[in-house]
């Protein structure tokens, strides 16, 4: 059996499926076992088997974990991380600089100020707008980078940036595909990478934001369903469950140890017959993991379980919590859409999303923190792009903002980064990064350095070019943001 065989298919069946979690754990168990024929280098000894198992990273890492809240749309970082006096004070007056716009006809050259007020909060006075009343309570853990970069106004280009190293380009194997394929897993039941999608469909870029590329497809992102069977087919049917099914279970064990018996010579054999029987213990786990009842109330609460608004995100930040206690290496949550691509009406539409996510999002970190688990897991809340500090349409009621990839905000906590601090600054209107500037590269190779990975180092060899994350372009550790 080769993972080589119909790689297309298998990574579309992958990408597609939330119900194929029984098959990966197979897969995953097979190959931890290195009973799976891996994918051959493209120069002789020039790359690892493909493989699940632990391997060393290049120097003693910070952390051994990432979540990632990925905010698709374009969080408007001039309302909620970065305030902006002299936009607030000559709004509605036109903007003197350039600007590039991706909805020409809707463009408007007036300066929009904030609607809502920031306040400093924490021992560290990080400044951050009444939205987001649960992320001013935790500042003192976030370090707010208040200048990404990405160059590119567009979402699928920005996201690709972000997920895949190269601005625009498919085909490519997004970070947690990489982290894995150079660290392998600390879970031995569960898969290495897994997403948790949104009830309201997929995100804008779809598989590509969890594809393996052209890594083999183990190192692919295992997508669970937005709502509950979050994985399907875990349970046996009605009619062959309990004695039945043990009995199929112990004649197929049988016949296992009798083919075993006869044919001394599979010395592999023996193992495989463990391996498809872990893989029903891989689905127990999975079950247990993703079983958000078994939390206390005060704990369901504090992620917002209690609330309609809040319910379903707080229930995936619990459960990316319990995935990474459990070994889980890369989990990555998703919106369904862009829901922060707030056009217009940003009056209405930036409060809803920012009410769906804040107390979950906070609820997320703290939870970590007092699970002794924060010091060991980096946390990531952000999007591809930001917004403009002009108005889109007319300066009224519905107002909106347009997309901007020339400066705009993420946060970071966690695992090895520097808590209660701010980083980097755009202009005084919010529009461009002009100090500290961080560009996607420069993210992908501080969260590989803080999880002990030489972003130079973790390479794969495909197409015969010595393939890299961050593509060999110039990348820098941000180690100002270091604790």
């Amino acid at each position: 059996m080769s993972i080589n065989q119909s790689p297309a298919t298998r990574r579309a069946f992958l990408s597609r499926s939330a119900g194929g979690v029984g098959l990966f754990a197979l897969a995953h168990l097979l190959q931890r076992d290195g009973l799976l024929a891996a994918d051959g280098p493209s120069k002789p000894g020039e790359n690892p088997a493909a493989t699940l198992k632990p391997r060393p990273p290049h120097f003693a890492p910070k952390a051994k974990a990432i979540i990632s809240m990925f905010m698709h749309g374009g969080p408007s970082h001039v309302d909620l991380f970065d305030p902006k006096p002299e936009l607030t004070k000559n709004s509605g007056k036109e903007y003197k600089g350039d600007i590039q716009y991706s909805f020409v006809n809707r463009a408007n050259k007036k300066l929009f100020g904030s609607p809502w007020k920031f306040a400093k909060h924490g021992q560290c006075g990080t400044d951050v707008s009444e939205l987001l009343p649960h992320t001013a309570g935790m500042v003192d853990d976030l370090c707010v980078i208040r200048s990404m970069h990405t160059g590119f106004n567009g979402h699928e280009v920005s996201i690709r940036y972000f997920h895949g190293g190269i601005a625009g380009v498919t085909g490519r194997p997004t970070m947690g595909s990489w982290i894995v394929y150079g660290l392998g897993t600390q879970a031995q039941n569960l898969p290495a990478y897994m997403v948790l999608s949104d009830p309201g469909g997929p995100p804008v870029d779809a598989a590509h934001n969890w594809s393996c590329g052209f890594l083999p497809p183990l190192y692919q992102g295992t997508v669970l369903r937005p709502q509950e069977p979050r994985i399907l087919n875990l349970d046996a049917p009605p009619e062959v469950a309990g004695n039945v099914q043990r009995q199929n279970l112990d004649l197929l064990a049988e016949l296992n140890r009798r083919h075993l018996a006869a044919h001394p010579g599979e010395a592999d054999l023996e193992a495989r017959i463990a391996s498809y029987e872990l893989a029903a213990e891989m689905q127990v786990a999975a079950k247990e993991a993703l079983d958000v009842s078994r939390e206390p109330e005060r704990v369901k609460n504090m992620y917002g379980l209690d609330r309609p608004e809040t319910r379903e995100y707080g229930t995936r930040c619990l459960i990316a919590r319990r995935l990474v206690e459990r070994g889980v290496r890369f989990v990555q949550l998703f919106l369904g859409g862009q829901p922060w691509d707030t056009h217009e009406n940003i009056r209405a539409g930036l409060p809803a999303i920012c009410k769906r996510t804040d107390q979950p999002a906070t609820a997320l970190v703290q939870d970590l923190k007092q699970r002794g688990l924060l010091d060991s897991t980096i946390v990531h809340w952000g999007g591809e792009i930001g917004r403009l500090p002009v108005c889109e349409g007319d300066l009224n009621d519905k107002v909106g903002r347009d997309h901007n990839g020339q400066g705009f905000t993420c946060w970071l906590a966690g695992g090895g980064i520097k808590g209660g601090m701010t980083y980097g600054a755009t202009d005084e209107v919010g529009h461009k990064a002009v100090e500290n500037v961080v560009t996607p590269n420069d993210f992908q190779a501080t969260l590989l350095h803080l999880l002990g990975i030489n972003h130079d180092k973790l390479v794969y060899h495909h197409g015969g070019k010595a393939q890299k994350l961050t593509d060999g372009r110039p990348s820098r550790v941000v180690k100002e943001i270091l604790a």
